[in-house]
């Protein structure tokens, strides 16, 4: 797993958390490649802004201090969640290909799940049509799969929430969130 460059600033505390004892400026960010929810600290002076692109590899950083550490899901903003949707959903289509791929190449987790049917809006059926149209002719894009899959939900949405869910909630199987 390669280590995040960079990261998208998701909520910015100037005063850091309200309820915590030491207060120095804490953001809420979520790296680029990997997305990973991470907690930074900004250089003295800085001031960060919510959807900012920060550097955070290895050498001179210009805004960030030091990274706090991994940002537990109990910790995020109502703030950063909001920004969150935005975000995944830019990454979506961003790398759309990469997800599609997904469809095309999921495999059973065990005798009894498959990982398509951790997608929202995806259950047995979907899951089942989905493998046998993949044998006939690999998926091209998300329209691709809507056209030869009736009442198929939305696969960029469903992505999008299942993201989302991996990172604000508990979720033992983790299909995209490293």
């Amino acid at each position: 797993m390669r280590k995040e460059e960079y990261a998208i600033i998701l909520e910015y505390l100037p005063n850091g958390y309200v309820l915590e004892k030491r207060l120095m400026p804490i953001a809420q960010a979520i790296g680029e490649l990997n997305l990973t929810l991470l907690e930074l600290v900004p250089r003295r002076g800085i001031s960060l802004e919510i959807g900012e692109r920060v550097y955070i590899g290895e050498g001179k950083r210009d805004k960030i201090y030091y990274i706090l550490g991994r940002l537990s899901h109990e910790k995020i903003t109502e703030a950063a969640k909001n920004q969150l949707q935005e975000f995944i959903s830019g990454i979506v289509k961003e790398r759309k290909q990469e997800f599609i791929d997904f469809f095309n190449k999921s495999e059973a987790i065990n005798k009894r799940i498959h990982q398509i049917e951790l997608i929202p809006g995806f259950g047995k059926k979907h899951m089942k049509e989905i493998l046998e149209k993949r044998k006939e002719k690999l998926f091209e894009s998300f329209e691709d799969m809507k056209k030869r899959i009736q009442n198929l939900p939305d696969p960029e949405k469903a992505i999008e929430k299942r993201i989302i869910k991996e990172l604000v909630e508990f979720e033992r199987y983790k299909l995209f969130v490293k």
